[in-house]
């Protein structure tokens, strides 16, 4: 039976997952060697000043200390739109070897398509709403009977789950060893999202805010610098059409309101680890990889050079 049709029995089974999720769980228990059964009713934080990671849990340590040949783990990003989920799943994706599977990238892809869901995403996504879970879970599914295809194995989910229906679901048919949980002020997410460029050629993403937010009230100061395009897509960005200040501030509200309670769901088991951004790129790598208790040699090489 296809992928497709396991997954979307798993969606109107989500109050009772049993005979529907063991039919989705064909393929992604196939993807999980770990088992993170045990519960905690706190979450692992990472302190970004002094390198603490408190109370997360050894059997979790003990997957992200394996060597990066024998890994095969499946995890999940967490954070309101625009705070990086993308970027950082995305540097773990080639550090670790396993696929970077974003739920937003499958609905763009789907716009671009013109397929049958084409038009009703359009007004969903311009409008700033989320889309539903039957079609989320269409796509995911789409996506990894694809990658089952070509051998893939593990994977880093980014933009699911979204609501505490789709975790209940995910949760019914698969091992998730961690949730990482990025955190950014507001103000920074709102230049973040507003600066956003997309090369319309390769499809490169890049950024030309400035974010430098100075220290007041006991409160540190934060800079992010742009992350400017190669001088051959400097002529070719363009925005995204969801990234204005009125659709952008909807899905902050949207995150609020919906996305939050999964934090609180996978803090109830043990498995979310809260790792607040301190600036760009070049402050927050380091100090996430020192939060998972991994090491990127390429990039100290680099800065050793």
């Amino acid at each position: 039976m296809a992928v497709l049709s396991r997954c979307s029995r798993a969606v109107t089974a989500a109050t009772t997952p049993n005979a529907a999720a063991a039919k989705f769980s064909y393929l992604i228990r196939a993807l999980s060697p770990f088992s993170s059964s045990s519960s905690s009713s706190s979450s692992s934080t990472f302190d970004a000043d002094n390198g603490l990671n408190s109370r997360i849990k050894p059997a979790v340590l003990g997957t992200l200390k394996r060597e990066p040949k024998d890994r095969n783990v499946q995890w999940v990003f967490l954070g309101c739109p625009g705070v990086g989920k993308g970027t950082y799943a995305s540097r773990l994706s080639d550090l670790l070897g396993i696929p970077h599977i974003a739920t937003g990238d499958l609905v763009r892809d789907e716009l671009a398509s013109s397929g049958p869901l084409s038009s009703q995403l359009k007004e969903i996504v311009n409008q700033g709403k989320l889309v539903s879970d039957e079609i989320i879970i269409d796509l995911l599914s789409k996506r990894l009977e694809a990658g089952e295809a070509k051998g893939e194995s593990g994977f880093i989910l980014d933009g699911f789950p979204r609501t505490v229906r789709q975790a209940e679901i995910l949760e019914g048919v698969t091992d998730i060893d961690l949730v990482i949980n990025l955190k950014l002020r507001e103000e920074a997410l709102l230049a973040k999202c507003l600066g956003r460029r997309i090369c319309s050629e390769c499809g490169g993403n890049y950024n030309v805010a400035c974010i430098d937010i100075k220290a007041e009230n006991g409160r540190p100061g934060m800079y992010m610098a742009p992350l400017p395009p190669p001088p051959q897509c400097a002529s070719k960005l363009i925005t995204r059409p969801d990234d204005t200040e009125e659709v952008v501030k909807q899905r902050l509200r949207i995150y609020q309101a919906m996305t939050r309670p999964v934090e609180d769901f996978y803090r109830s088991r043990g498995k979310l680890l809260e790792f607040d951004l301190p600036g760009g790129i070049p402050e927050s790598w380091p100090k996430l990889l020192c939060a998972l208790n991994l090491e990127d040699r390429e990039d100290k090489q680099s800065a050793a050079a």
